[in-house]
């Protein structure tokens, strides 16, 4: 079974960042969600998850969610996240 199936991609997910940052994984994005270091309400009703993505060398991936929290908008690593636990 394919594990991106219950999981949905915005727009500018498929046409934006999957372009200008094309190492990024559609399954680093779910790992993210379903295991995080961190999960944080933002603005807007989108949800902020972060990782840490062997893949990438171990560094921490950040994942944007719609309110639903299982339709992603946005994805990149993000350099400047401390882990405050």
């Amino acid at each position: 079974m394919d594990e991106t199936t219950s999981y949905k991609f915005t727009a500018y997910f498929e046409n934006e960042v999957l372009r200008k940052r094309p190492y990024i994984k559609k399954e680093w994005c779910i790992q993210v969600i379903e295991n995080p270091i961190m999960i944080e309400k933002q603005e807007q009703n989108r949800y902020r998850f972060w990782g840490k993505i062997d893949e990438l060398g171990g560094k921490i991936l950040r994942v944007v969610t719609l309110e639903d929290q299982q339709t992603i908008h946005n994805a990149f690593p993000d350099r400047r996240f401390k882990d405050e636990n």
